[in-house]
């Protein structure tokens, strides 16, 4: 299969809005991003849309949440709001799903999306998030809806030894919900070399809703120790030559030993109660995910031309909760091991007065091999080996230093083998099980030619304008599709590739020196998209069927006092499909992926220097997309009605002298009882579950 198509991010088309939420200071219009080119840019020369949450920024949501997820979904316009549990099912970035990545290192697992790839390292390790929204190809398989690029500290100092230690203190109003983090940071420079050095633990209590109620122990982040570690060492062999080699290690483990409760769907939430059952054998989370990369960079390879190289390696495992859907119960497990390696070259071809002009070309390689099976060995999809090679190539040209030109191709060359496996027997809505399927694998190829093209014109600082063309080209949930097979061989099943096409266009601007703006809308289609649906015994499987979703999006922010700023942004979507491929797209893509419009809003004072007070607000709009079957009165798997909801989070700091920091968070400030989205249009009564009660956050830091 042989196709041409347009990608946009092939090599990131995508502008930059920079948050500056905790700065207490307009973003520098210098400020420069790596993850929409590869290459360190200035966001004025980028033709899109992206969102940078800077450390600050982190710093301060971390106080109230250390979830990356709960810090996600209060800093990122168009990202679905989080279930507050392990998994980020639902967590879509413009309705569809995202590619997470640290340092550049693929986390996600598309081959088989365990929907656990947004909490893979601590924030304390995090020194920015830049976030592309819109389908991407930049970094190969998986990138739908965007990337979300973790960015981890590095040495910024010219002392030997710098460091910041951590230690806080989570506790609710209610017995038994006390919670323990530290993080120690260290830092330096020794002559050429350089390093960073990070230690992170947290133990956290029991979850309680607003009653004072044990939340539900499926998924849950309650009785979770958490561990991350990095080393980063960089040696500057020259003023032209670094090479860069770290280890990023993140491990999470529950030992919750709670019962379970089942509610009633819309009426009465299902809940943690009593005492486990001691059915697991491997306590839930995820055990491993360790990143391994070495980088290589020569600015003056040849001839105005630059060289970049990165190596890395991944090992990842995460375990869910016991369940009775295997015939005589189990345990599973996503595991993923990716190697690669990235050949960026970077040649000027002209650099005048007026213009200037550039191409970055080179390659990426890719090995994914991804496995689901329980923890006893049974295998519930087969071992899926992919291999993907990929070149490409990028061209800009930035005239009269106000318009920026960007256009590129990547061709995506993919193998994929497939071992022989027997299909596992699960429960059925009668009561009994499938029978077990032998499936015959096999070898799966798939190749197109895939590109961007971008334009931006800053026409005065109070407005830029930028529209490009984007696209994303994925494998997604391959391994879903085959572990759900009816025939005995891969080759009778629909395994199409998602090719993504994604239009943008919008405006950015500073209207005076305390206003900032961006407006956006998008629309991004596909020939054949991958959902989930309920079947008629209500067990989930993949609809493919063409794809249309489009969304608007924008931001103010105003800071019209050196010490006060405020803003916020709102987030709108719909989606619409043709199920029967005739041109008909009356059916509605489901809540699954289209997230309710959100608004976010903050407001940041610092009255004295050393005292920073914050009000961040999260509004959830009501969605109402479809209706319950007339028959049964329930609602299918993602179309559950969807009520609003507002949740409100206090934060300040206090700095007690140039070294101590006292800081204090109260997440759900008003302790409102509520469900998150997911509770509502997953319409299951074990999915019914209440959201998380105010909970405080006290944290010492010293620094120095």
């Amino acid at each position: 299969m042989k196709k041409v198509i347009l990608s946009a991010a092939c090599l990131g088309t995508t502008m930059v809005f920079a948050q500056v939420k905790d700065s207490l200071q307009t973003q520098s219009v210098e400020e420069v991003v790596m993850t929409a080119s590869r290459k360190k840019e200035n966001i004025k020369e980028i033709p899109g849309s992206i969102t940078v949450v800077a450390e600050k920024q982190i710093q301060s949501q971390l106080t109230v949440n250390s979830d990356i997820t709960s810090i996600l979904q209060y800093t990122v316009p168009s990202l679905g709001t989080n279930s507050g549990q392990t998994s980020n099912t639902g967590q879509t970035l413009r309705g569809r799903q995202v590619l997470v990545l640290i340092d550049g290192i693929p986390q996600s697992t598309p081959l088989r999306n365990g929907a656990r790839d947004l909490r893979v390292v601590d924030p304390s390790a995090i020194e920015r998030v830049e976030v592309i929204k819109g389908a991407s190809s930049i970094y190969g398989n998986g990138a739908d809806g965007g990337i979300i690029n973790y960015i981890t500290k590095r040495s910024k100092t010219d002392k030997k030894i710098s460091g910041i230690s951590q230690i806080g203190f989570t506790g609710q109003p209610y017995g038994g919900t006390l919670g323990i983090r530290a993080s120690q940071l260290l830092t330096g420079k020794i002559n050429r070399f350089d390093y960073t050095f990070s230690l992170a633990y947290e133990r956290t209590g029991y979850m309680k809703d607003a009653s004072g109620v044990y939340l539900s122990p499926t998924y849950s982040t309650a009785k979770m120790d958490n561990y991350n570690g990095m080393l980063k060492l960089g040696y500057n062999i020259n003023d032209n030559q670094r090479i860069e080699a770290s280890y990023i290690g993140y491990s999470s483990r529950s030992d919750l030993n709670l019962g379970l409760s089942t509610g009633k769907y819309g009426i009465r939430p299902t809940i943690g109660e009593g005492v486990g059952k001691s059915l697991e054998t491997t306590p839930q989370g995820t055990p491993k995910n360790h990143n391994i990369r070495v980088s290589y960079d020569n600015k003056n390879l040849f001839a105005g031309t630059s060289l970049n190289i990165n190596l890395y390696y991944q090992d990842f495992k995460t375990v869910y909760g016991y369940s009775d859907t295997f015939l005589n119960g189990g345990q599973s497990n996503v595991i993923s091991k990716k190697a690669g390696a990235r050949f960026n070259f970077d040649t000027q071809l002209w650099n005048s007065a007026n213009s200037q002009g550039e191409i970055i070309y080179g390659a990426d390689i890719l090995n994914d091999q991804t496995v689901q099976k329980l923890e006893d060995g049974r295998f519930w999809t087969p071992n899926m080996n992919m291999t993907n090679i990929a070149p490409f190539l990028l061209t800009k040209i930035d005239l009269f230093k106000k318009l920026t030109i960007k256009a590129g191709l990547r061709y995506e060359n993919i193998r994929v083998n497939v071992d022989d496996f027997n299909t596992l027997s699960v429960l059925k809505s009668d009561g009994t099980f499938t029978t077990s399927i032998p499936v015959a694998g096999g070898k799966l190829n798939y190749n197109a030619l895939v590109g961007n093209i971008g334009i931006r014109y800053n026409v005065q600082p109070y407005i830029n304008l930028f529209a490009s063309f984007s696209q994303a080209y994925s494998i997604n949930e391959l391994g879903r599709i085959l572990r759900t097979s009816t025939s005995e061989t891969i080759k009778s099943l629909e395994t199409k590739p998602i090719i993504v096409n994604n239009y943008e266009l919008g405006a950015t601007g500073q209207l005076s020196n305390w206003l900032n703006y961006e407006l956006t809308s998008y629309v991004s289609t596909s020939k054949l998209g991958a959902s989930f649906v309920q079947s008629p015994d209500r067990a989930l499987m993949i609809q493919r069927s063409p794809e249309i979703v489009y969304g608007v999006e924008g931001f103010l922010h105003f800071t019209p006092l050196h010490w006060l700023q405020f803003g916020g942004s709102y987030s709108w979507m719909e989606g619409i499909t043709s199920l029967k491929d005739d041109g008909n797209y009356s059916a509605k893509i489901n809540n699954s992926r289209i997230s309710a419009p959100k608004v976010l809003a903050y407001v940041q004072a610092k009255p004295i220097p050393v005292l920073s007070l914050g009000l961040d607000m999260l509004h959830s709009f009501t969605q109402s997309r479809f209706e319950p079957n007339a028959k049964t009165g329930l609602y299918a798997y993602g179309e559950g009605y969807v009520p609003e909801y507002t949740v409100f989070n206090f934060k300040t700091s206090f700095e007690v002298n140039r070294n101590w920091k006292l800081s204090l968070g109260i997440e759900n400030l008003f302790n409102k009882k509520y469900q998150p989205a997911i509770a509502w249009w997953s319409a299951r009564d074990n999915e019914f579950v209440n959201a998380l009660g105010m909970r405080g956050t006290l944290m010492v830091e010293y620094k120095f």
